[in-house]
């Protein structure tokens, strides 16, 4: 009866040491991945939650008011709106090729001076059916030859 005591403690042993491992690697895993997260906020949403935000990256979604388009010497100003509450947009870099007046858009980046969104990243949301722009055939052939 002494030989099976070792055992059984051995095993609650292991089995609490394999616990132990498996909760610091899965903590460590969930700091590394919270990281890498990026939040969706609407511009309301955004505007609401804006001192509770701070320095933290997340995307902006709203729609491109019209008109307000302006090239800067490192990319694009422009103010987005979700309908309630207008945002202005300093974008650094070029913007995708479908960007143009009330295009569905996300700005990726963080909060800058006042009601300003410093972004990086701009994605355009567009319909599920891409239809590819027509090619006139013979101007390809004499390009060709």
């Amino acid at each position: 009866m002494t030989a099976v005591k070792p055992i059984r403690r051995t095993r609650y042993v292991v089995a609490l040491a394999t616990c132990g491992v498996v909760v610091v690697v899965a903590i460590g895993l969930l700091a590394v991945l919270s990281e890498n997260i990026v939040y969706f906020r609407t511009v309301s949403e955004a505007v609401q939650e804006r001192t509770s935000n701070g320095s933290d990256r997340f995307r902006l979604a709203g729609a491109v008011v019209p008109g307000s388009i302006r090239e800067t010497v490192s990319g694009v100003d422009f103010k987005i709106t979700d309908g309630r509450q207008t945002v202005r947009v300093i974008h650094d870099g070029d913007p995708p090729q479908l960007f143009k007046n009330k295009a569905p858009v996300l700005c990726e980046g963080r909060w800058g001076r006042g009601l300003t969104f410093d972004s990086d990243r701009i994605l355009i949301k567009h319909g599920a059916s891409y239809k590819p722009p027509k090619v006139d055939a013979d101007k390809e052939r004499k390009v060709e030859a």
